[in-house]
């Protein structure tokens, strides 16, 4: 009995998860009248909603740009933090325990209440060195590729790694770099495949900073694109739940191709 009333309740909340998913693919293939009538079928509207799309906006171009954003900041990203993380742990001293606290503490201030600073800053960059100033894919980039949250997650899964592995390298003569590179890295690769998961994820979907700091209509993200079809006189919500399907599968494939390791170094972070 225990375990019918378990899986009904697992069932009935998996029901729940999904059911908005499965409507926004159904919406794709049907007309607006039908989406906002509530229509649970499929339709036969899918390539219409397609090509009004590629024909009403650049999804191209707006693909494209998240892609370059979501790219850049998941790498440079995990280069740092993991580095951050490491030294953290690796090399612990009084000094750096208030530093790591101060970088925690950081995490309770909303990204709102940095946006005015952030763009004043970048407006006075803009003047010196236009190419990472405001308007630019740069912009976008550098004030996400150091976040305290994903600090804490490589200190956090450096604590499982086996500190033997690297006085074996110290032996055998590695620097501390090559120590990082050619033994640390290789070891953590499914701590890596989490927060690269998390990183891309959050850069994909990002809407706030880019809307702010990016004024060109060519060089707007998918997320913008999304917002901006939206904001039309009379929306067409086929087309735009034809857009939300596009800009959902790249963080979609990404997860679903790496979810092991996704699980895996997330719970090696939590141990």
């Amino acid at each position: 009995m225990k375990k019918i009333i378990t899986y009904t309740v697992l069932t009935i909340a998996s029901i729940i998860s999904i059911f908005p998913f499965l409507w926004m693919i159904v919406s794709s293939t049907n007309k607006s009248s039908d989406v906002t009538q509530g229509r649970l079928l499929p339709g036969a509207h899918f390539i219409q909603n397609y090509y009004k799309l590629i024909d009403t906006a650049d999804i191209g171009t707006a693909l494209l740009n998240s892609a370059k954003i979501s790219i850049s900041t998941t790498i440079l990203a995990l280069l740092i933090a993991s580095l951050a993380g490491y030294g953290f742990e690796i090399y612990r001293s009084r000094a750096k325990e208030i530093v790591f606290n101060v970088l925690l503490l950081s995490m309770m201030i909303p990204f709102a209440a940095l946006m005015v600073p952030l763009f004043k800053m970048f407006g006075v960059i803009s003047q010196s060195l236009p190419m990472i100033g405001l308007d630019t894919l740069s912009a976008a980039v550098l004030p996400t590729i150091t976040t305290a949250f994903l600090i804490f997650f490589f200190r956090q899964s450096t604590k499982m790694f086996s500190k033997e592995l690297l006085e074996a390298g110290r032996i055998d003569g590695l620097s501390e770099i090559g120590l990082f590179f050619r033994i640390y890295v290789p070891t953590m690769k499914t701590s890596y495949a989490a927060g690269a998961i998390i990183t891309f994820m959050a850069s994909w979907n990002n809407y706030l900073w880019p809307l702010v700091v990016l004024q060109s209509p060519e060089k707007q993200t998918i997320p913008l694109l999304v917002s901006n079809l939206g904001s039309s006189y009379a929306p067409d919500y086929g087309v735009i739940m034809t857009a939300i399907v596009i800009a959902t599968l790249p963080s979609a494939l990404i997860f679903f191709i790496m979810q092991k390791h996704f699980v895996a170094g997330m719970l090696g972070s939590i141990k």
